[in-house]
């Protein structure tokens, strides 16, 4: 074919490659002045424009690709940009300056960028290429993952890094026994060091993965249909698995440029110097492809970015160079947060390391300080909030004005000392190179009043999102040096609270996240706005929590009904209105505990916790507590939890009214209240305040002549005595009142905000809520009562709604085989008499056997092999 003529009167760029870094490429060039010199034209092997690899596992979610594309509408049109999808470049010739696609077409150039990306390195293992085996790169890879999960009960991924771990999450998501198998002591090892490892690990076997460090995949074997049927380990381990996904790191994709005689480097990748331009001078090479000039091969996207941004602007002749990035990392892997920064290991001389862990919370952080009192790296597993801050203040190399020790604490201990200003030359945002500088100056000089504007005005924010927390944190201090008040949008994709989100979903009758989402917000949403907006239509709508949309919104505890505990078993707490309880049914509660071989606390909200039960066994234990009468007790929802009572005067000779009558009719009269966050209750039937009223976040205690009710009181890490709102109320006036505050609380409170935060916030404070629930100041006081009667006569215990709608029997299923086998990894160990979860590297044994006769069963070498043949 003979190449077409070039344009006179504009230059030939060739972009071979549309991913995130060739997409930023043409974005960066289009910014650039001078850049209508060029005509461009992009060959891209996939079938789909650019889209975003970082939030590929999203991708389950949808099953759609469509939120994840990175090229905007009308982008290519507006800047005169011809791309050829499905169409890769397979030669070059540096000669005569073209590129050969797959389709035939050759293209003339003038400049040549390459920004081929990598390719998955895959073990040349036997077996590695039986059907069933897979990587996970592309779109096209996720669709073949999930055609053969269907047939599959379990997977195996090969790789504990970034990418084994996404993958391990999307097995496991798509309800198969999960294995993650890593040559490294560690998890993470590049990322973390021994003690977030530790921790990481142990979150995610809690989460119900297993997995296999310091060990090799050395064979994947075949079934009788010659797919693949087991994964062999290097220590003869055999993991039965229908898939196995091979996510052990990647190789840069430099087939065409090595072909064409470019210089590559030792271990792979095009050669480029500080201008990112290669041996010749016609061509350029960006991202996971290029060896960068300090001899790195960067696979993260924000150095790709940067690159992408030099090679951009060398071509437009502003100049720029690229010697180095920072590989900084936040992710969120199976549920957990994890961060790195800076030097993770402390490699360098004089360093000091500042430690902070809660194995009870999961929580770990460490960071590591110079001889001259500055950041120089850190790990953080479990709360990664004040990531962007301390990557960051790593960033920047100037001194601590803080001391490091309070930059690990929780929030909660760290009292109210300013947060450490950033300085100005800090990167904010590495994707996009924005420092702290030119947010503020953003800010400060276009009105901007949210996240949201600051992203749109400077990128910030819009490549990997870790920056995120940090950028809020600069908007509200830039605001607040002005006077003004910063915008109190619940998240990025909606700019209004969460108040104004209820009176929206409220007035408008909409009954979907995603029709709210349509009319009101932007983007995919996330799991700041889903579960939000879940509590709100589940106290507007009647109606399954886990019915349709509904269900893909809620919180892991309010997925399954039941609170997850630390080693992947359940516990369940069936509601007991008023601490009130039958023989019989004490009777059952003893006889489920000891049939599933339970665990049993008494709580200190007067109710009997059965833990360790498989997600498979709930609806088991429930078909059981139900027909005895009992039903969910909403501990694992942000709802009504206890209404607590002493026994009042009818026991008591102290009392001087019925609080158990009036704990248990509040607490079937508030029962499966969604709200912003718990409640609690307590009805005493003196002044002698057995039942702790004023610790509640609505509290009553008996008088002479009638009932008191206090109302924002709470215990925890912060307690609140609660306030007296009204005295002396009859039994009518009191519910009358507790349904105003409740309902006005819940629409009115922000996202997760207590009773008593909320009204220490509330303008008014508790005064206003007097006028409001006693004197019916805003006149919405009908409306209040409406919503709670609605409530009232909606109500239905979730627990019997699953057992009996097969549909949504089938979310609790075991990862195994069998629904009754148990899963090798929820592991348990004897003490005092009943069991509980094996601690980190403790041996412990699953529970098996039919009911009533439920016994730990001892792992031995001997016995391990029989558990996974029977997996």
């Amino acid at each position: 074919m003979t190449p077409s003529r070039r344009t006179p009167a504009r230059r030939e760029l060739v972009l071979v490659g549309h991913g995130m870094v060739g997409q930023r490429f043409l974005e960066a060039l289009t910014e650039q002045p001078g850049a209508d010199a060029w005509h461009i034209t992009v060959l891209a092997e996939e079938p789909r424009p650019a889209y975003d690899r970082v939030h590929l596992t999203s991708w389950f979610d949808s099953a759609s690709g469509d939120g994840l594309g990175l090229c905007p509408e009308g982008f290519l049109e507006r800047h005169g940009i011809t791309l050829h999808l499905g169409d890769p470049a397979v030669a070059l010739d540096r000669t005569a300056r073209t590129v050969t696609s797959a389709a035939g077409r050759v293209l003339p150039y003038d400049a040549l960028v390459l920004a081929t990306g990598s390719v998955p390195f895959v073990p040349p293992v036997p077996g590695h290429d039986l059907p069933g085996c897979h990587v996970y790169r592309t779109i096209e890879d996720l669709e073949a993952i999930r055609a053969d999960a269907a047939r599959a009960e379990a997977g195996v991924v090969v790789g504990g890094g970034l990418l084994g771990l996404e993958a391990a999450g999307a097995l496991k998501g798509l309800g198969l026994t999960t294995h993650v198998v890593e040559f490294a002591p560690r998890l993470m090892a590049l990322q973390v060091d021994d003690g977030g490892g530790a921790l990481l690990r142990t979150r995610i076997e809690e989460l119900g993965v297993a997995v296999h460090t310091g060990t090799a995949t050395s064979a994947v074997r075949a079934g009788a249909d010659g797919r693949v049927a087991a994964a062999v380990l290097s220590d003869d381990t055999v993991l039965t698995a229908g898939l196995v996904v091979f996510a052990a790191g990647v190789r840069a994709r430099d087939q065409l440029a090595r072909t064409a005689g470019l210089p590559v480097g030792e271990r792979g990748g095009i050669v480029v110097d500080a201008t990112c331009r290669t041996g010749d001078p016609h061509v350029w090479a960006i991202g996971e492809c290029a060896q960068a000039a300090d001899g790195r091969v960067y696979g993260l996207v924000a150095p790709g970015y940067a690159m992408a941004e030099t090679a951009a602007r060398q071509l437009c002749g502003t100049g720029a160079s690229f010697t180095g990035a920072d590989l900084s990392t936040k992710l969120k892997l199976l549920g957990v947060d994890v961060a790195g920064f800076g030097d993770p290991h402390g490699t360098a001389e004089g360093v000091q390391e500042v430690t902070y862990r809660d194995t009870r919370a999961g929580v770990y952080k460490k960071l590591l300080v110079g001889p001259d009192n500055a950041l120089t790296g850190g790990v953080l597993v479990g709360d990664t909030e004040a990531y962007g801050t301390l990557r960051a203040l790593t960033l920047a190399g100037e001194p601590l004005t803080v001391p490091a020790e309070r930059l690990v604490l929780p929030a909660s201990a760290q009292g109210d000392e300013p947060a450490p200003a950033l300085p100005d030359s800090a990167v904010v945002c590495s994707c996009h190179h924005v420092t702290g500088g030119a947010v503020r100056e953003a800010v400060r000089t276009q009105g901007l009043t949210d996240v949201a504007g600051v992203k749109r005005c400077t990128k910030a924010g819009t490549g990997c999102g870790s920056c995120v927390s940090a950028l809020a944190g600069l908007v509200k201090e830039s605001l607040a040096e002005q006077g003004v008040e910063p915008a109190r949008g619940l998240c990025e994709h909606f700019p209004q609270t969460r108040a104004e989100l209820y009176e929206i979903l409220r007035v408008t009758g909409l009954t979907t996240f995603t029709g709210l989402l349509a009319a009101h917000g932007t983007g995919e949403g996330c799991d700041i706005c889903k579960p939000v907006v879940a509590s709100i239509l589940a106290t507007l709508e009647p109606g399954h929590v886990l019915d349709g949309e509904q269900a893909a919104l809620q919180d892991t505890n309010d997925h399954h009904l039941a609170n997850l505990q630390r080693n992947g078993s359940y516990s369940v707490v069936p509601r007991v209105p008023g601490g009130e309880i039958t023989p019989a049914q004490l009777i059952t509660l003893g006889e489920v505990a000891r049939d599933f071989g339970l665990y049993t606390k008494i709580t200190g909200g007067q109710r009997i916790d059965l833990l360790g039960a498989r997600v498979d066994q709930l609806p088991a234990v429930w078909r059981r507590l139900v027909d005895a009468g009992f039903e969910s007790g909403h501990a694992y929802g942000k709802a009504l939890r206890t209404v607590k009572s002493c026994v009042g005067e009818t026991w008591c000779r102290y009392g001087v009214q019925d609080s158990t009558a009036l704990a248990i009719a509040l607490e079937l009269r508030y029962r499966g209240l969604r709200a912003p966050h718990k409640l609690k209750s307590a009805v005493s039937g003196c002044a002698r305040e057995c039942a702790e009223a004023r610790g509640k976040d609505f509290g009553i205690i008996a008088t002479s002549t009638g009932w008191n009710l206090y109302v924002g009181g709470n215990g925890g890490a912060t307690p609140r005595h609660a306030d007296l709102l009204a005295t002396d109320l009859d039994e009518t006036a009191l519910i009358r009142a507790i349904d105003r505050f409740l309902m006005f609380y819940i629409r009115t409170a922000d996202r997760l905000e207590r009773t008593s935060a909320w009204l220490e916030r509330l303008d008014g404070g508790l005064d206003h809520v007097r006028a409001v629930v006693l004197e019916d100041s805003l006149g919405i006081a009908a409306d209040l009562d409406a919503l709670m009667e609605r409530h009232v006569a909606h109500y239905a215990d979730e627990w019997a709604g699953v057992l009996a709608d097969p549909e949504r029997l089938r979310r609790f299923t075991s990862f195994a085989n069998a629904p009754d086998v148990p899963d090798p990894t929820v592991t348990f160990v004897p003490e005092r008499g009943q069991v509980r979860p094996a601690r980190p590297g403790e041996p412990g044994s699953p529970l098996d056997g039919p009911p009533g006769t439920r016994v730990l069963i001892p792992l031995t070498p001997v016995a391990r092999p029989v558990q996974e043949a029977r997996r």
